[in-house]
């Protein structure tokens, strides 16, 4: 697993998310952990790292 830390895009938080690292991508909805909100994950993940993160507010 990966923890990647990151800026929620709702309250402003520096918060983490876990990602498997044997994936090659994530795609997907989490809620924030500090506000709840749920936000829109698109995830790359290139030799058990992450290579691309984009994190919007869900609409």
């Amino acid at each position: 697993m990966i923890e990647y830390f990151f800026v929620c895009p709702c309250c402003w938080q520096r918060i983490s998310i876990l990602i498997d690292g044997g994936l090659t991508r994530f795609q997907g909805i989490e809620d924030c952990e500090v506000c709840c909100n749920p936000i829109v994950f698109d995830i790359r993940i290139e030799e058990g790292e992450v290579a691309a993160f984009r994190a919007e507010k869900a609409q």
